[in-house]
């Protein structure tokens, strides 16, 4: 389908450009060569033209004007005689100029016109049309059920419409039942644009429309939208099967703008060369009058399937896999054939993974992965492969599981066997005891080197009931002259395993003797499904070697199956230490299950059948056996010996490490159990996988950090000497005053930042000698800056720490120098004791005052001094911390040598104690009272100072609002004096929030009235508000389903009604409803015998609607006095009274009304229970109400977010002073709230029966409700008496 369009905005802009030129060229053309030369001027005029007409890249034709001046005065140019010539040196300056080898200039004498652009079918016979087209479209269904259609030239538009049905008949239909379509574009030199929706729409899936290109021709200036076709002749392509289409460096125009449509649109597989990269669309036109002709791209792609940018041509079409042209349709059916396999592939994967993958719990995931793979980039085994393995390798998480291709005369390089198959051929044994020694000889090499070490190698691993027929003479031979040897190196570097049925029996031997069995490793069979756990032997023929002499084992990635089992499990119990290379990973674990046969070779699945589970319970999934000293194998037995001296000092190393714990550590209460444990590890081997100092010095601070939980203890190596214990400070070097001021300037930062805020900021504590000597100064550079502050913050953020000598010092200052105060305390390891730390008595300068607020900022780089100081002032309520948690310091490390090796041991020799609990809290850091990051622990702390600077404003402001609003006057007042004298708990809030936390439970606590609230709301959460944000009121539309939703009408049994709603509306809105009201609701119950309401959800709301909801309860006439409100405000009593007029038809007063209620029921529903009850009016039945307030008024304090809501508002008209305010409204008939609803109608239907037997007499249904008030009357809380108490 093809959409045209005119392209104005190149139309005007290169109409104008062209004139231009033209008239440039006219005038530079003047008096040039006459006609004695070949070259004529207005030649090069005329070929400016052609391309500024037809040239389907306009954009590059910018640089032209310079180009063609230059080349007319071209010397060159004007010598040359011969015309092809001419025209060659045309043609290779235009294409170095446009830098597009498409232009090409030709002489043509001969040519009486330019060559026709239009199709030489057009005016040909349907006969002969069908006989050319034939000659270049052929079909062929190939091996494999393969279709195969060759198109050498795209026909037109026209040409398809003549012959479609043709074309349907004779080739597609053939081709439709194929399994998969190769497209053969090889030939094909370009065709003609308007056939392309007709190729494309074939074999797009999909009945809807796509656009696939926009084609621009330079010619008409317009564009071309290439679409597929709503409708085809035939059916499509069915999406399911394969397409492929085979490119040459020939494919060239039409041919590759459909080859790249189809790959990018259907996904077909492109196979073959890149193509040419030519044009869409090229005609030869005539240059002016002349015999030379030239060759210029008419028409371009714009944008293939709509992506807006030029793709193929120049560069031409990327093959999906690239081949030779004369093999493409070859590699095309290989592929073909793989794609037609995967559906097997993928069968026999899965039931392998079913069958034999021994991690079962995992299979589930792996179908379910395999089930939802995308194959359609799949077009060779590689990539099969690699797809596989990523999808089962990171669902698995088991390298062991793998797909890889075995060539046909490929033997596989790993030892994987099937594992019902023989693993290896048993050596045959003979039978003669000469022979049999001399097979032990062959086999075992065995040594005793110089230093009384032992050496065993041998190269391959026998089957158990082998070593069990030659044991007496491998006892004799191999084990015995070994037995009394200080070390024993076992070397594997050579061995590539076998059966692993030995490997218990040789473990047993390095086991320690007198030990019971060890459980070695655990394996799980898949197709047995049987789990065996594997144990030391008890009896063995001669003795245990043992682990505690040092076994070393050298590998290399030669060792392999039985023997990197035996490696691994001797590094995994800590037998032995592991020096060589990695080993090879070739586990006998697994079996290889074919998935495919394929002439080059075959697809396999290598599935583990058997879990190897240490005994640790970690699951080995084989992948080589690290060492713990790697090196080349060549080098493994000079690095072994290396490794077996330096296990000769191991005790040495690690009993030193323990003394200097035992003897300087400050926490003595872990050092004997953390001691026991280094000891415990020693014997066990655990430090043999150390190979070296630092390896071993890495191991001992993880044990120790581990088991002691002190990050601060350290082993570290170093080569260089060090101080073995703290080595005073130097005194302080003496400086001039101006070096003096120079060097406190730099070191200290002093502010005073809005509002009075003092700032100070250090970054390393000195020591107390060197404070002390330069105190004078400090304190006249420094101090003096920020004493007068009204409040401070010492920035420790970026502080290590270092001495803490000086913090006592510092402390001192923010405390009155009487009485002197407890700051810390401090366990000193090396003498035992503990000495209290206190204040100075007297200090250089002025003290901060103890009323001034003091904040310190940390992080978590703060350290030792830094935290001490932190500590101390936080620890007696002095400062506010605010930042990250520190990591723990100490107050003093020393650092030992660890006898006179170069191995060091760090460690704290002094504790800090709490001045307030007495217990440690070095370790554990600094907590801050606010945890913020640190960038913003600064603009915190500033929030805080603004905060506690308005408090009292606050607090006197909400003392004010309490006194003019509480309903109470009285209660009211005593509240704010009281208020009043616990201003000093706000000191140190450190928050809005937390200030309405504690507010509010002040004021709970102060007034007993649960009402009375105080709320903390960001701006972003005032329209949450109540009573601040007006009320929306919703379109009639919207109530009319709001009406519907609140309000729950029924009729019951004996024309009950049954009236519900969970909230009292404003007054002022539900009269503008009042009709949506009576409509939707009143009437559905106004004509009933009685009445229920149902107010036990009812959570209360504004109170304006309340009397006019009584009115209805009442006769029409003189008015009924309900309620008098007194508002705490504006000291008024305001009187509630019933309606004269109203919306819709009265209850009146005769019928009687229950009133249902709950432990729920609160605020307007209760003061509408409250009347109904004292007026005599209706029988409340349920539980008693919750005892709530008028509706209370919020009120925002001051520029915060804080809200407090007060109860402005109480009932005073009872006559005796009593309210349901704060105790609620006790029931008539008390029951469960569940059960209230069927206790009304029980009631209400036992008194309507009555009325219909005894209908002259009334008492007894009128006893459920009491006669009404006169006018101006009000109900005490005795006049419905005995009636209604009568009927319960």
């Amino acid at each position: 389908m093809v959409k045209r369009a005119l392209c104005r905005s190149q139309l005007s802009f290169w109409v104008p450009m062209m004139r231009e030129w033209a008239l440039f060229l006219s005038t530079l053309l003047c008096g040039l060569a006459g006609p004695t030369y070949l070259f004529q001027p207005n030649l090069v005029l005329d070929m400016a033209k052609v391309l500024l007409d037809n040239y389907c890249f306009p954009e590059n034709l910018m640089g032209m004007q310079e180009a063609i001046e230059q080349a007319i005065k071209s010397r060159k140019i004007l010598s040359i005689s011969d015309p092809q010539t001419l025209a060659h040196v045309l043609t290779a300056g235009v294409q170095s100029s446009l830098n597009d080898p498409h232009l090409v200039v030709s002489y043509e004498p001969s040519a009486l016109s330019a060559p026709q652009q239009v199709s030489a079918l057009t005016n040909l016979t349907q006969e002969e049309v069908l006989a050319r087209l034939q000659k270049g479209i052929h079909h062929d269904i190939l091996e494999g059920n393969v279709g195969y259609l060759r198109v050498d030239d795209v026909p037109n538009q026209e040409v398809v419409s003549k012959l479609g049905g043709f074309l349907v008949a004779n080739i597609w239909r053939k081709l439709m039942g194929t399994s998969a379509l190769v497209l053969d574009l090889r030939h094909c030199t370009g065709g003609h644009v308007s056939g392309i929706p007709y190729v494309i729409s074939y074999l797009h899936p999909g009945s809807t429309v796509l656009h696939v290109d926009t084609i621009y021709d330079r010619p008409s200036n317009t564009t071309m939208e290439i679409w597929t076709l709503p409708q085809v002749l035939g059916e499509r392509y069915s999406a399911d099967k394969d397409v492929v289409v085979l490119t040459s460096g020939h494919t060239g125009g039409v041919a590759e703008d459909i080859a790249y449509i189809l790959k990018q649109m259907r996904g077909a597989i492109v196979v073959g060369e890149r193509t040419v990269g030519g044009a869409l669309d090229l005609q030869k036109l005539r240059i002016g009058q002349s015999d030379f002709f030239l060759t210029v791209p008419v028409s371009r792609s714009l944008g293939p399937l709509g992506g807006g940018s030029q793709m193929w041509e120049g560069s031409g079409v990327l093959p999906c896999v690239g081949a030779p042209a004369e093999q493409a349709l070859e590699k095309a059916l290989a592929i073909l054939t793989l794609r037609r396999a995967l559906p097997g592939v993928m069968r026999h994967l899965q039931e392998a993974l079913q069958d034999h993958y021994t991690l079962v719990d995992r299979v589930p995931s792996l179908l379910h992965h395999l089930a939802s793979m995308d194959f359609s980039t799949v077009v060779s085994e590689e990539d099969l492969v690699t797809k596989l393995n990523t999808g089962l390798q990171a669902v698995s998480e088991d390298p062991r599981l793998l797909v890889r291709v075995v060539k046909q005369k490929e033997t596989p390089s790993e030892p994987e066997t099937r594992d019902d198959d023989p693993l290896e051929v048993a050596p045959k044994v003979p039978e003669d005891e000469v022979a049999q020694q001399a097979l032990v000889n062959s086999v075992f090499q065995v040594s005793v080197l110089p230093g009384n070490v032992g050496y065993l190698r041998f190269d391959r691993f026998a089957d158990a009931s082998v070593l069990e027929t030659l044991g007496p003479y491998i006892l004799r031979q191999v084990w015995e002259p070994l037995q009394d040897t200080e070390h024993l190196i076992m070397d594997l570097r050579q061995n590539p395993g076998g059966p692993s049925t030995a490997v218990p029996l040789l473990l047993s031997y390095f086991q320690d003797p007198d030990t019971s069995p060890v459980r070695l490793f655990t394996t799980y069979d898949r197709h047995t499904n049987v789990t065996q756990e594997h144990f030391s032997h008890t009896k063995l023929l001669g003795q245990h070697y043992g682990s505690q002499r040092g076994v070393y084992l050298l590998t290399s990635h030669r060792t392999a199956t039985a023997a990197e089992e035996l490696a691994f499990l001797m590094q995994s119990l800590g037998w032995a230490t592991l020096v060589g290379e990695i080993t090879a990973g070739s586990l006998l674990h697994a079996r290889t299950v074919p998935l495919l046969e394929t002439p080059e070779g075959s697809l396999a699945l290598t599935v583990p059948v058997l879990t190897f589970i240490d005994n640790h319970g970690e699951c080995w999934l084989g992948g080589g056996v690290v060492p713990d000293a790697i090196v080349l194998a060549e080098d493994a037995m000079d690095r072994a010996q290396e490794v077996l001296e330096f296990h000769r000092s191991l005790e040495t190393l690690v009993e030193g490490t323990r003394c200097l714990l035992e003897a300087h550590y400050a926490r003595s209460e872990v050092v004997g159990q953390t001691g026991d444990l280094l000891r415990a590890k020693l014997a066990q081997g655990a430090y043999r996988t150390a190979v070296d100092l630092e390896s071993l010095a890495s191991q001992l601070t993880a044990d120790l950090q581990e088991m002691s939980g002190d990050h601060r203890l350290l082993v570290f190596h170093s080569s260089g000497e060090l101080a073995a214990e703290e080595v005073p400070p130097p005194p302080p070097a003496a400086f001039s005053p101006e070096e003096l001021s120079y060097l406190i300037e730099a070191l200290f930062k002093t502010e005073v930042l809005p509002g009075q805020l003092g700032y100070l900021r250090f970054d390393a504590m000195a020591e107390l000698e060197t404070v002390k000597a330069i105190g004078l100064q400090l304190v006249q550079l420094v101090w003096q800056r920020l004493v007068d502050t009204a409040a401070l913050v010492v920035d420790l953020r970026y502080n290590p720490g270092s001495y803490t000598t000086a913090v006592p010092l510092l402390c001192s200052y923010f405390f009155e120098a009487e009485p002197h105060q407890h700051l810390y305390s401090v366990f000193d390891r090396a003498t035992s004791r503990v000495t209290k730390v206190w204040t100075l008595p007297q200090v250089v300068g002025q003290r901060y005052s103890v009323h001034k607020d003091l904040y310190i900022l940390m992080s978590h780089t703060s350290g030792s001094a830094a935290e001490a100081f932190a500590h101390t002032m936080q620890d007696l309520n002095r400062a506010t911390v605010i930042g990250e948690p520190t990591a723990g310091g100490a107050l003093s490390v020393g650092i030992y040598q660890v006898g006179s090796s170069p191995l060091y041991a760090s460690m704290p020799t002094q504790m800090a104690l709490s001045a307030s609990t007495s217990e440690p809290w070095d370790l554990a850091g600094v907590e801050p009272d606010i945890t913020v990051p640190m960038s913003e622990a600064l603009s915190t702390a500033q929030n805080i100072v603004a905060l506690r600077t308005k408090m009292p404003t606050v607090l006197q402001t909400t003392r004010k609002l309490i006194a003019d609003n509480y309903a109470s006057p009285d209660l009211g007042a005593k509240m704010a004096a009281k208020l009043n004298h616990l201003q000093s708990r706000y000191a140190r809030v450190t928050s809005e929030a937390a200030m309405a936390e504690m507010l509010g439970a002040d004021l709970q606590v102060l007034s007993g009235d649960p009402h009375l609230k105080t709320a903390h709301i960001p701006e972003d959460a005032k329209d949450r508000i109540p009573g601040i944000v007006p009320m929306q009121i919703p379109s009639p539309e919207v109530f009319e389903d709001l009406i519907k939703f609140s309000f729950h009408t029924d009729v019951l049994e004996d024309n009950t009604g049954y009236l519900r709603f969970d909230m009292f509306g404003d007054c002022e809105l539900l009269t503008q409803v009042s009709e949506l009201l009576v409509e939707h609701v009143w009437k559905k119950i106004v004509h009933t015998n009685a009445m229920i309401i149902d107010m036990r959800f009812n959570i209360g709301g504004p109170t304006s609607s309340i009397s006019a909801l009584c009115s209805y309860f009442f006769d029409e006439g003189p008015p009924v006095l309900l309620d008098k409100i007194y508002s705490r405000p504006n000291d008024s009593v305001s009187e509630l009274w019933t309606h004269t007029q109203l919306a819709g038809e009265r209850y009146g007063s005769k019928k009687s009304v229950v009133i249902l209620t709950s432990g729920v029921t609160a605020g307007a529903a209760e003061e509408f229970t409250y009347i109904m009850k004292r007026l005599g009016r209706a029988l409340v039945i349920g539980e008693v109400t919750s005892g709530g307030c008028q509706p209370p008024q919020t009120y925002h304090v001051d520029d915060t977010h804080l809200y407090i809501t007060i109860p402005t508002a109480r009932s005073v008209g009872a006559a005796d002073g009593t309210s349901w305010e704060g105790v609620g409204v006790v029931p008539h008939v008390a029951v469960p709230a569940e059960a209230a609803l069927t206790r009304a109608k029980e009631m209400l239907q036992h008194m309507l029966r009555l009325a219909r037997l005894s209908p002259g007499q009334q008492g007894h249904l009128e006893g459920l409700h009491v006669q009404s008030p006169g006018v101006g009357e009000m109900a005490g809380p005795h006049t419905k008496g005995a009636q209604v108490l009568g009927l319960a």
